[in-house]
């Protein structure tokens, strides 16, 4: 399956892209993430929360869309 992962805030850096298509043929956000921090060795060491279908969802979550985002920690004020 071909999924769309979007980045924000300081991931576009470590990525250097705002978004990507990958062919991902697993089925848990854990085992795409694991795809990623091989890609992006530094990934791995960077705070960042998942969505699916435009909600935060644990790693462990089954992978339901074909879009993923990674988000970086919020700063409120």
């Amino acid at each position: 399956m071909l999924i769309k992962i979007k980045y924000f805030g300081l991931l576009t850096e470590v990525t250097n892209c705002q978004e990507e298509t990958i062919d991902f043929s697993g089925n848990i956000i854990s085992e795409l993430l694991e795809l990623l921090f091989v890609k992006y060795p530094n990934l791995k060491n960077k705070e960042f929360q998942v969505a699916q279908n435009q909600e935060l969802v644990p790693v462990e979550a089954k992978l339901l869309s074909n879009e993923i985002v990674l988000l970086p920690p919020f700063s409120g004020g």
